[in-house]
């Protein structure tokens, strides 16, 4: 069983490690056409302690008055901007409460950074270069133009063939995407396992990241190895119908609430996976 502490995705590694500002500064500049120069004024507010609304492979960071969510997903998703909106919600919320320089209920106006929302995309499924998610496409048809609240995710492509002048300003999403489509590749002929090994070492000297993955193989391999399971599972869900896998989830958060261990959940024939999904929906809830 994958040891469910490796929660951090690979993306996560290294696009929100405060050892790396760098490279997430290049990715701020190439996405949004700047030149910031100063990785120092990069400040992480990732949620970090549990796992919120499915956003393993986020990064969270302020830069100016910009605040940047940024996502990684192998399948895309049209209800992220409502997993967004949630998430900048706590981000907030962890700013405001509690902090004594602002009061949310007296007569001047707190200034909030203003935030953009990001989603890197590299799944098998054929997607344009960039798409623009909108809350209000799930708000029904009628009263959308109405509705008082919107938010806009901003989807790119970061499979090959496309945004080659993001990829070609950001070395590390280039080298990121590489190193994904090469593990999809290989898996096609090995176990994940292997795979993982093997790109690993086919990566090329002149790759700025290869020195980080090198020193940290086995936290990284973990990480792969962890989300490719989870993909898995979630493929074994659709198998079986959407529907019945969001039943079985919902029983298994219910009888955790009622304190039946995890370890007694599995033994009863739930997968590992499905029990450490309602463990953090608990966790996030409680």
């Amino acid at each position: 069983m994958i040891n469910k502490e490796h929660k951090d995705r690979l993306y996560k590694m290294i696009f929100g490690n405060p050892e790396h500002r760098q490279w997430t500064l290049n990715l701020y500049n190439a996405v949004n056409g700047s030149n910031y120069d100063d990785p120092s004024q990069i400040t992480y507010n990732t949620i970090g302690e549990v796992l919120y609304m499915g956003m393993r492979n986020d990064v969270s960071f302020v830069l100016d008055m910009w605040l940047n969510i940024y996502g990684h997903q192998s399948t895309l998703n049209p209800n992220m901007p409502v997993r967004c909106l949630m998430y900048l919600g706590r981000l907030w919320s962890k700013q405001l409460i509690g902090n004594s320089k602002w009061n949310i209920y007296g007569k001047k106006v707190i200034e909030l950074p203003a935030p953009k929302c990001v989603v890197f995309y590299n799944g098998t499924e054929e997607e344009p270069d960039e798409l623009e998610l909108k809350l209000s496409d799930a708000f029904p048809e009628k009263y959308r133009e109405k509705a008082d609240v919107e938010l806009k995710v901003r989807m790119l492509n970061i499979n090959a063939g496309h945004n080659k002048e993001l990829l070609e300003k950001c070395r590390p999403l280039y080298e990121y995407s590489w190193l994904v489509a090469k593990i999809r590749e290989y898996n096609k002929t090995m176990e994940i396992e292997d795979a993982v090994d093997q790109v690993l070492k086919d990566m090329p000297d002149s790759f700025g990241i290869k020195p980080y993955l090198i020193s940290n193989r086995e936290e990284v391999r973990m990480s792969i190895l962890t989300e490719y399971d989870e993909a898995k599972t979630m493929a074994c869900f659709k198998e079986e119908g959407r529907e019945e896998g969001e039943d079985l989830l919902a029983d298994v958060i219910k009888r955790i609430r009622n304190g039946e261990t995890p370890e007694k959940i599995i033994a009863s024939g739930v997968s590992p996976q499905t029990v450490e999904k309602a463990e953090d929906v608990v966790s996030l809830f409680s």
